[in-house]
């Protein structure tokens, strides 16, 4: 398994994260909690997210050859944020809104509300660390968070996020010259 003191503190061009890696994708077999063991030796492993600014000298020469297609990807802009707040059926938004259908609180997101979310998103990952499409999730939990601390107490009310909402929930964070700190 990967290293417990390599988790959450350590870059992926660090040979240490490197080394735990490379047992997966050579082929190892991995305990599963639901379907059991399963062999990863047929299974196709991409490197993204950490790797994105690895340079193929940066890695174990054992990596760079079980690794050997370097893919650049372009950015997400607003309109592919907007895409993922609204395409998927199961999206955050309506994850959202369930979550606090359990406590009886109805929720819904304007039209408006849904753009300035991807906006936020947007302006988040290029002013800070451009961390894809997870920024979404923590700008969507930013805005409820309140909703969900006090649902209990607000069972039976419906509430709609508007725009200013949104502005309001994330307004200290975009306004903050070090954004860096804040790390939405």
């Amino acid at each position: 398994g990967i290293n417990a003191e390599y988790m959450g503190k350590s870059q992926a061009s660090d040979e240490g994260v490197q080394q735990d890696l490379l047992p997966l994708i050579e082929g190892t077999t991995v305990s599963t909690k639901y379907g059991g063991p399963i062999k990863t030796d047929h299974i196709l492993f991409i490197a993204s997210g950490a790797f994105h600014s690895v340079k193929p000298s940066d890695m174990l020469a054992e990596l760079q050859g079980r690794l050997p297609i370097r893919v650049e990807l372009q950015a997400l802009t607003k309109a592919d944020f907007l895409r993922i707040l609204t395409e998927p059926k199961t999206n955050l938004l309506a994850q959202q809104t369930e979550m606090l259908s359990t406590e009886g609180l109805a929720l819904t997101f304007d039209e408006e509300a849904i753009h300035e979310l991807a906006d936020v998103a947007f302006a988040a990952n290029s002013q800070v660390q451009n961390i894809g499409a997870r920024r979404l999730h923590t700008v969507v939990e930013r805005v409820t968070e309140d909703l969900s601390f006090n649902a209990p107490e607000m069972s039976g009310q419906t509430v709609t996020i508007t725009r200013e909402m949104v502005r309001n929930s994330v307004a200290d964070i975009l306004e903050a010259q070090d954004l860096k700190k804040h790390l939405i």
